[in-house]
Protein backbone atom coordinates (compact mmCIF):
# COMPACT_ATOMS: atom_id res chain seq x y z
CA UNK A 1 0.00 0.00 0.00
CA UNK A 2 1.47 3.74 -0.81
CA UNK A 3 2.74 5.56 1.76
CA UNK A 4 -0.08 8.24 3.11
CA UNK A 5 0.95 12.19 3.04
CA UNK A 6 1.34 13.42 6.78
CA UNK A 7 -0.35 16.73 7.23
CA UNK A 8 0.05 20.04 9.13
CA UNK A 9 -1.30 19.56 12.58
CA UNK A 10 -2.56 22.96 12.48
CA UNK A 11 -6.81 22.45 13.04
CA UNK A 12 -6.70 19.15 13.86
CA UNK A 13 -5.99 16.81 17.23
CA UNK A 14 -3.98 14.64 17.27
CA UNK A 15 -3.07 13.09 20.90
CA UNK A 16 0.39 11.20 20.50
CA UNK A 17 0.99 7.70 21.98
CA UNK A 18 1.74 7.53 25.96
CA UNK A 19 1.92 4.26 27.79
CA UNK A 20 -1.09 1.76 26.67
CA UNK A 21 -3.66 4.62 26.49
CA UNK A 22 -4.46 4.31 22.94
CA UNK A 23 -8.31 3.94 23.47
CA UNK A 24 -8.12 7.17 25.15
CA UNK A 25 -5.84 8.99 22.53
CA UNK A 26 -8.52 7.26 19.52
CA UNK A 27 -11.28 8.59 21.69
CA UNK A 28 -10.17 12.03 21.95
CA UNK A 29 -8.71 11.93 18.53
CA UNK A 30 -11.91 11.22 17.74
CA UNK A 31 -14.07 13.79 19.33
CA UNK A 32 -11.12 16.34 18.17
CA UNK A 33 -10.83 17.55 21.78
CA UNK A 34 -8.18 17.00 24.70
CA UNK A 35 -10.85 17.08 27.56
CA UNK A 36 -13.53 14.60 25.29
CA UNK A 37 -11.99 11.97 28.08
CA UNK A 38 -9.01 11.44 30.53
CA UNK A 39 -7.55 8.63 32.04
CA UNK A 40 -9.86 8.77 35.55
CA UNK A 41 -13.02 8.82 33.16
CA UNK A 42 -12.05 5.45 31.49
CA UNK A 43 -10.74 4.14 34.78
CA UNK A 44 -13.98 4.54 36.41
CA UNK A 45 -15.95 3.03 33.23
CA UNK A 46 -13.68 -0.11 34.22
CA UNK A 47 -15.06 -0.22 37.73
CA UNK A 48 -18.38 0.55 36.93
CA UNK A 49 -18.86 -2.48 34.48
CA UNK A 50 -16.74 -4.97 36.65
CA UNK A 51 -17.28 -3.56 40.16
CA UNK A 52 -16.90 -6.80 42.23
CA UNK A 53 -13.37 -7.91 40.00
CA UNK A 54 -10.17 -7.86 42.73
CA UNK A 55 -8.24 -7.78 38.78
CA UNK A 56 -10.18 -5.46 36.60
CA UNK A 57 -10.62 -7.39 33.07
CA UNK A 58 -11.02 -4.08 31.21
CA UNK A 59 -7.76 -2.21 31.90
CA UNK A 60 -3.53 -3.45 32.55
CA UNK A 61 -3.07 -5.11 35.46
CA UNK A 62 -0.92 -2.67 36.45
CA UNK A 63 -3.48 0.27 35.61
CA UNK A 64 -1.81 1.78 32.48
CA UNK A 65 -4.73 1.87 30.28
CA UNK A 66 -5.12 -1.15 27.58
CA UNK A 67 -8.70 -0.61 27.77
CA UNK A 68 -10.92 -3.35 25.82
CA UNK A 69 -13.69 -2.34 23.67
CA UNK A 70 -16.31 -2.57 26.55
CA UNK A 71 -14.56 0.56 27.65
CA UNK A 72 -14.81 2.38 24.53
CA UNK A 73 -18.23 1.05 23.75
CA UNK A 74 -19.43 2.58 27.35
CA UNK A 75 -17.56 5.87 26.86
CA UNK A 76 -19.45 6.42 23.24
CA UNK A 77 -22.45 5.89 24.68
CA UNK A 78 -21.72 8.71 27.62
CA UNK A 79 -21.50 10.87 24.63
CA UNK A 80 -24.98 9.40 22.80
CA UNK A 81 -22.69 7.61 20.09
CA UNK A 82 -23.57 3.65 19.73
CA UNK A 83 -20.63 1.24 18.49
CA UNK A 84 -21.46 -0.80 15.32
CA UNK A 85 -18.74 -3.99 14.69
CA UNK A 86 -18.35 -4.21 11.15
CA UNK A 87 -18.91 -7.45 9.76
CA UNK A 88 -15.96 -8.21 8.07
CA UNK A 89 -17.31 -10.96 5.72
CA UNK A 90 -19.13 -7.98 3.87
CA UNK A 91 -16.94 -5.22 1.80
CA UNK A 92 -17.19 -1.68 3.33
CA UNK A 93 -18.66 -0.58 0.03
CA UNK A 94 -21.61 -1.42 1.73
CA UNK A 95 -21.08 1.76 4.37
CA UNK A 96 -22.72 4.94 3.93
CA UNK A 97 -20.05 7.04 5.00
CA UNK A 98 -21.55 10.63 5.37
CA UNK A 99 -24.00 9.15 7.94
CA UNK A 100 -21.34 7.79 10.48
CA UNK A 101 -19.62 9.91 12.37
CA UNK A 102 -16.34 8.30 12.70
CA UNK A 103 -14.52 4.69 12.89
CA UNK A 104 -12.23 2.89 15.19
CA UNK A 105 -9.97 0.48 13.70
CA UNK A 106 -8.29 -2.27 16.55
CA UNK A 107 -5.56 -3.44 14.92
CA UNK A 108 -2.75 -6.03 16.62
CA UNK A 109 1.10 -4.74 17.46
CA UNK A 110 3.97 -5.74 18.73
CA UNK A 111 5.39 -5.34 22.27
CA UNK A 112 8.79 -4.27 22.71
CA UNK A 113 11.16 -3.70 25.50
CA UNK A 114 13.55 -1.17 24.47
CA UNK A 115 14.48 -2.02 20.96
CA UNK A 116 13.87 -5.88 21.19
CA UNK A 117 10.60 -7.03 19.36
CA UNK A 118 9.10 -9.50 21.99
CA UNK A 119 7.05 -12.77 20.14
CA UNK A 120 3.41 -12.01 21.81
CA UNK A 121 1.02 -8.85 20.27
CA UNK A 122 -1.59 -6.47 21.68
CA UNK A 123 -4.16 -4.66 20.45
CA UNK A 124 -3.97 -0.80 19.11
CA UNK A 125 -6.74 1.48 18.57
CA UNK A 126 -6.88 3.86 15.77
CA UNK A 127 -9.62 6.78 15.32
CA UNK A 128 -10.25 7.68 12.09
CA UNK A 129 -12.76 10.52 10.64
CA UNK A 130 -14.03 13.67 8.60
CA UNK A 131 -12.29 16.56 9.67
CA UNK A 132 -12.65 19.50 7.31
CA UNK A 133 -13.34 17.98 3.59
CA UNK A 134 -10.81 14.87 4.28
CA UNK A 135 -11.09 11.91 6.17
CA UNK A 136 -7.59 11.07 8.39
CA UNK A 137 -6.17 8.71 9.71
CA UNK A 138 -5.22 9.78 13.87
CA UNK A 139 -3.09 7.17 14.57
CA UNK A 140 -1.58 7.80 17.88
CA UNK A 141 1.47 6.04 16.99
CA UNK A 142 2.22 8.27 14.29
CA UNK A 143 4.06 11.84 14.15
CA UNK A 144 1.43 13.67 12.58
CA UNK A 145 -2.41 12.55 11.02
CA UNK A 146 -2.27 11.22 8.12
CA UNK A 147 -4.44 12.31 5.09
CA UNK A 148 -6.95 9.69 3.74
CA UNK A 149 -8.68 11.37 1.07
CA UNK A 150 -13.13 11.66 0.59
CA UNK A 151 -15.37 8.87 0.95
CA UNK A 152 -13.68 6.43 -1.99
CA UNK A 153 -10.86 6.56 -0.92
CA UNK A 154 -11.64 6.32 2.69
CA UNK A 155 -13.61 2.79 1.20
CA UNK A 156 -10.41 2.10 -0.52
CA UNK A 157 -8.08 2.52 2.88
CA UNK A 158 -10.44 0.43 5.25
CA UNK A 159 -10.81 -2.38 2.49
CA UNK A 160 -6.98 -2.95 2.33
CA UNK A 161 -6.80 -2.90 6.38
CA UNK A 162 -8.83 -5.28 7.15
CA UNK A 163 -7.93 -7.74 4.47
CA UNK A 164 -4.29 -7.78 6.30
CA UNK A 165 -4.66 -9.94 9.32
CA UNK A 166 -6.38 -9.82 12.36
CA UNK A 167 -8.46 -6.11 12.31
CA UNK A 168 -11.75 -5.36 13.41
CA UNK A 169 -13.54 -2.21 12.62
CA UNK A 170 -16.04 -0.40 14.84
CA UNK A 171 -18.48 2.17 13.53
CA UNK A 172 -19.36 4.83 15.74
CA UNK A 173 -22.80 6.31 15.05
CA UNK A 174 -25.35 8.57 16.60
CA UNK A 175 -28.60 6.69 18.55
CA UNK A 176 -31.20 7.83 15.74
CA UNK A 177 -28.49 6.01 12.47
CA UNK A 178 -27.60 2.99 14.96
CA UNK A 179 -31.58 2.31 15.53
CA UNK A 180 -32.37 2.37 11.55
CA UNK A 181 -29.09 1.33 10.52
CA UNK A 182 -28.70 4.04 8.33
CA UNK A 183 -25.00 3.40 8.25
CA UNK A 184 -25.41 0.52 5.45
CA UNK A 185 -26.63 1.21 1.93
CA UNK A 186 -29.22 -1.57 1.40
CA UNK A 187 -30.73 -0.44 5.14
CA UNK A 188 -31.09 3.33 3.63
CA UNK A 189 -32.39 2.20 0.49
CA UNK A 190 -35.07 -0.16 2.71
CA UNK A 191 -36.25 3.49 4.64
CA UNK A 192 -36.02 5.52 1.46
CA UNK A 193 -38.35 3.42 0.04
CA UNK A 194 -40.63 2.80 3.05
CA UNK A 195 -41.00 6.75 2.99
CA UNK A 196 -41.67 7.09 -0.47
CA UNK A 197 -44.23 4.34 0.29
CA UNK A 198 -45.73 6.33 3.51
CA UNK A 199 -45.85 9.44 1.79
CA UNK A 200 -47.95 7.94 -1.58
CA UNK A 201 -50.29 6.77 1.02
CA UNK A 202 -50.56 10.53 2.36
CA UNK A 203 -51.40 11.36 -0.95
CA UNK A 204 -53.87 9.22 -1.64
CA UNK A 205 -56.03 9.93 2.10
CA UNK A 206 -55.78 13.46 1.12
CA UNK A 207 -57.32 13.12 -2.06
Amino acid sequence: METREPIPVEGVYHERQMKELCALHALNNLFQSGTAFTKKDLDEICVKLSPNAFINPHRNILGLGNYDVNVIMAALQKKGYETIWFDKRKDVGVLVVENIMGFILNTPTDYRLGFVRLPFHRKHWIAIRKVGDFFLNLDSKLDSPEMIGGPDDLVTFLRHELREGDKELLLVVDARVSEAALWRRDSLTLAQHTNHLMNGSDELNNV
